[in-house]
């Protein structure tokens, strides 16, 4: 089991930055590729980036890349997303996930995670 807790959400002005956190119990949590997960009211849920483990590639979504930074550490048991030019279209409920699986796609689909934290709010004024 992995208990995961993300933090680090709030209100920012566009073009603001915040940095997420997502801390992760239980053992051998460097075993496992994190996605970060958003979702605003009344669309899907949408993979914005993907750390893989073990210092591999990071992932991120097109509207995103050279934006956000995905970054973990593993000796805390922690992920971290750097978002920065923040637009009001960044605004949802932004979750982490575990994913165990060694893959060679991105693995946007929420199904293929199995672990999951409840979610940070971030809100993005114009």
């Amino acid at each position: 089991q992995v208990q995961m807790v993300e933090s680090g959400g709030g209100l920012v002005e566009t073009g603001g930055s915040l940095r997420l956190s997502c801390a992760a119990s239980g053992r051998t949590f460097s075993a496992y590729a994190v996605g970060w997960f958003r979702q605003a009211p009344g669309k899907e849920r949408e993979l914005v980036a993907r750390i893989a483990r073990g210092g591999g590639t990071t992932y991120y979504v097109d509207s995103v890349k050279g934006r956000f930074t995905g970054s973990r550490d593993d000796a805390k048991n922690t992920v971290y997303l750097q978002m920065s030019s923040l637009t009001p279209g960044d605004g949802a409920a932004y979750y982490c996930a575990a994913d165990s699986r060694v893959r060679s796609d991105p693995a946007p689909c929420p199904g293929e995670y199995e672990y999951w934290g409840r979610g940070t709010q971030v809100a993005v004024s114009s």
